[in-house]
């Protein structure tokens, strides 16, 4: 649904912005993965597209509020930078298609770099809900850009934290501790949002130890809603057959192993349609 909504609360997280805006039919509707397309630049500006964000908290105040987190890289994050209490923002959502849950209580652990880190805390919540242990392995190149460090303790049973400079935690990625983390806890399964080569390297980690593996993509989105195909990647489907399919409206949570990492931004050959593809997969 689209909402004009109220903007309650902005601050600075280390690195990144977080705006909390009053939009209670998003609200109310959202689930863990969702995200939110924002219109940015005003009534008459020239940036037409929207940009989109994962929902990094969700709460009943207000009639309900979501709570968005992003680094300024671009004229239209710059301008929602300097939004303030009381302003209006055009919002779109809740979008995608959420992440999948476990029936019964398993133990998992939730991966994420840089503001990615953002949407995985509504995830593990309702994990937690279900009797799930969750343990957190968060990373960024520096300390000020690992989101949600603090969060991470309180809620998780074990918190491991990884910067490329060595400011915070261990020295290196997330993906050089995910083995020892997931070996150490006994994973059942792993979350994860990021970059797109981090996920490939989770994603990587999660096959070696036969676990299930759950990740966000952050493929741009200009519309958000599967018209525009701007966010299309390849995915294998339940057939075996490559398909390209949209983030915003297949996704953006897949599971890790059927995402083509080493295509995406490519139309592999034997994708269906394209010239090695052919109707000969399409059945």
């Amino acid at each position: 649904m689209q909402v004009t909504g109220t903007v309650l609360t902005t601050r600075r997280v280390d690195a990144y912005h977080a705006l909390t805006v009053v939009a209670p039919g998003i609200a109310e509707r959202f689930r863990p993965g969702h995200f939110v397309g924002v219109a940015v630049g005003g009534a008459q500006t020239s940036m037409l597209t929207r940009r989109a964000f994962f929902v990094h908290d969700v709460k009943p105040d207000y009639g309900g509020t979501v709570e968005f987190v992003f680094s300024v890289s671009g004229p239209g994050t710059a301008w929602l930078a300097d939004r303030r209490a009381r302003d209006t923002l055009d919002l779109v959502g809740p979008l995608g298609r959420p992440f999948p849950l476990p029936r019964d209580p398993v133990t998992c652990v939730l991966v994420g770099a840089e503001h990615g880190s953002a949407t995985l805390f509504t995830v593990a919540d309702a994990l937690q809900r279900r009797g799930c242990r969750v343990d957190f392995v968060l990373g960024a190149a520096s300390a000020d850009r690992v989101f949600g460090a603090l969060r991470a303790r309180r809620m998780g049973e074990t918190t491991t934290l990884t910067t490329e400079d060595g400011s915070l935690g261990m020295r290196g990625r997330v993906t050089d501790v995910l083995p020892g983390v997931i070996a150490d806890v006994r994973a059942d399964a792993v979350y994860a949002c990021g970059p797109m080569p981090m996920l490939h390297g989770v994603t990587t980690v999660a096959v070696e130890f036969d676990i299930p593996v759950q990740v966000a993509v952050e493929e741009r989105m200009a519309c958000g809603i599967g018209v525009c195909m701007t966010c299309v990647l390849p995915v294998i489907g339940d057939d075996g057959v490559t398909r390209m399919v949209r983030s915003c409206v297949e996704g953006p949570v897949f599971r890790g192993e059927r995402v083509r990492f080493d295509d995406v931004g490519t139309i592999p050959f034997d994708a269906l349609g394209a010239p090695g593809g052919g109707t000969r997969n399409a059945g």
